[in-house]
């Protein structure tokens, strides 16, 4: 399970951007994060894969508190792939990163041959996106944070991709938390969702 427990951060003194959070995802379900933009669902994705850490409260996987180095069981993926990947390298190095991924993989990914030896620049969103994609599907990887993974492509490469990792994630029990605005993605994808607005509406109407 990865859960939070009473999960708060703030930069310095300022406001909390996350307060008083508690939250659980179990392997193998699938569970949406929606919310208005501003209450701190980008934070939350970088705090449960290590990115942040709490000013308060904890985060734990299986059990554990994530790991200070190596690779983390949690992986996030963020809406913009250029941000994740490093531009001076070629593609094929990227994805030995951590565990290289099976050529089964990449062809259901849609991934060409001649990609990897490309750079990240030479590449378009979306093909991007299905590289940093095919990096996070490994034996190593426990939970998977979307966040706002498919929002900038087009429908068919969304499809695709989501279709590869739901049918990934059955098959190996790995847990996503699906951090998006987009209602009908939630409702087609999701065991559950969390609206993150009337969360933090009972936190404070209990306090």
């Amino acid at each position: 399970m990865l859960k939070t427990e009473h999960l708060s951060f703030r930069y310095s003194q300022q406001s909390w951007i996350v307060h008083d959070l508690n939250l659980s995802l179990e392997r193998g379900e699938v569970v949406g994060l929606t919310g208005p933009s501003g209450l701190g669902k980008t934070t939350i994705g970088k705090l449960l894969a290590g990115y942040l850490q709490p000013t308060q409260g904890k985060v734990t996987c299986d059990g554990q508190p994530l790991p200070n180095k190596g690779y983390c069981p949690v992986h996030l993926i963020f809406q913009n792939p250029e941000l994740a990947v490093n531009p001076r390298w070629q593609i094929n190095k990227i994805l030995a990163e951590g565990q290289p991924p099976s050529a089964d993989l990449l062809a259901s990914l849609g991934i060409h041959q001649s990609w990897l030896s490309r750079y990240p620049h030479e590449l378009s969103g979306g093909e991007l996106q299905r590289i940093a994609v095919a990096r996070s599907l490994n034996s190593h990887t426990r939970y998977l944070i979307a966040d706002e993974m498919t929002a900038m492509l087009d429908a068919n490469t969304q499809a695709l991709i989501w279709q590869v990792v739901i049918k990934y994630a059955k098959e190996h029990e790995v847990g996503i938390l699906v951090i998006s605005h987009e209602a009908p993605l939630l409702k087609r994808l999701c065991n559950r969702t969390i609206d993150l607005s009337t969360l933090i509406y009972q936190n404070t109407a209990l306090k």
